[in-house]
């Protein structure tokens, strides 16, 4: 479970920061990447029944990008 007022853990926000900057991602961070666009509202059901792929996919992702911006990446100090 994430900490209170948080929508994603910190192994997903780990494992998103890996997808973002490693060149071979692993089979648990694609997991993670799944469970936070799944958290976003996306069920992926097979592709040749879903009227609104990639649509519903894409926002679930502009979704997970913010959080991930909200909450994972390191703050800023001027």
């Amino acid at each position: 479970m994430p900490p209170p007022g948080r929508y994603l853990t910190d192994r997903e926000c780990h494992d998103l920061t890996a997808l973002r900057t490693n060149a071979n991602p692993t089979m648990a961070e694609h997991q993670s990447e799944l469970a936070a666009l799944r958290k976003a509202g996306y069920d992926p059901p097979p592709f040749w029944d879903d009227p609104y792929y990639p649509e519903d996919l894409q926002a679930a992702q502009r979704l997970v990008d913010y959080w991930y911006r909200m909450e994972c990446a390191p703050s800023r100090t001027q």
